[in-house]
């Protein structure tokens, strides 16, 4: 696999002794130094605060595996970051996710394989990536639905994944 298209220099592990500490929780969390990681260890702060945002959302909300995956998915196919979407394919096979639905993910209107409660998600995810806004009869759906826990996990999902993705693409991050 080439790199040259990446924005930025990769960080090798292991070649800057200040970064065995930040290195070491990835590892521990991820299991490797993946390729964004490599990008993101060109600054320490950003690497250690991504680190700690995405391993909450990802690890440690109430949101079931199947329906983060799904809007992280959606989220990737909304912003063209064809990176984070194949990253997140093995998960979201993993959580459960039939490969119909991630077939689904990438068409616009959302199909009848989807559930209520993915359809909520999903159009939720939507708004909050291509519109910014989320109409209130939207949000009064999700409050209704969920705790405020709930609510603030999943929006806070759909928010992290969006500046991941913006990120891969803007960085030229493609596998």
């Amino acid at each position: 696999m080439t790199t040259d298209h990446i924005r930025v220099p990769l960080v090798v592990q292991g070649s800057k002794p200040e970064l065995q500490e930040i290195e070491a929780r990835i590892l521990q969390e991820r299991g490797r130094i993946s390729l964004l990681y490599q990008v993101l260890l060109n600054s320490a702060p950003i690497a250690q605060g991504w680190e700690a945002m995405l391993t909450a959302v990802r690890n440690q909300t109430s949101v079931p595996a199947d329906l983060r995956e799904l809007m992280i998915l959606r989220v990737a196919v909304l912003n063209k970051a064809s990176f984070e979407f194949e990253a997140h394919v093995p998960h979201a096979l993993k959580a459960g996710v039939s490969q119909a639905k991630i077939d689904d993910v990438r068409h616009m209107s959302l199909s009848s394989n989807f559930n209520d409660e993915e359809k909520l998600l999903l159009t939720l995810t939507d708004h909050m990536t291509r519109d910014i806004e989320v109409p209130a009869s939207l949000m009064a759906e999700v409050t209704k639905r969920y705790t405020p826990e709930k609510v603030v996990e999943v929006v806070a999902t759909v928010a992290a994944y969006n500046m991941v993705s913006r990120f891969l693409v803007a960085l030229n991050i493609v596998h």
